[in-house]
């Protein structure tokens, strides 16, 4: 699955391989510390996904809104 933005599609697969590696080699045999290098490169993909919705007038405040466990987590988004 490409990303939001074409211009992090690369970032994204780049994350993707880390991220599967440290959870099949480390996370599922208990070593469950925190990869820096996939921690960075998450940091640049999530830079990139936000200059790309910005770009395309989508609302970061939107985004980033946190819901899970509150009124708002069943609630029917409005429409736009």
């Amino acid at each position: 699955m490409n990303s939001v933005g074409q211009e992090c599609s690369d970032l994204k697969q780049t994350y993707d391989t880390c991220f599967n590696k440290w959870f099949a080699e480390k996370f599922l045999k208990g070593l469950a510390e925190e990869d820096q290098d996939c921690n960075n490169i998450f940091t640049a993909y999530q830079s990139c996904v936000k200059k790309a919705l910005k770009s395309q007038n989508i609302s970061l405040t939107e985004v980033e809104k946190d819901v899970l466990g509150t009124s708002e987590e069943n609630r029917t988004p409005p429409s736009s």
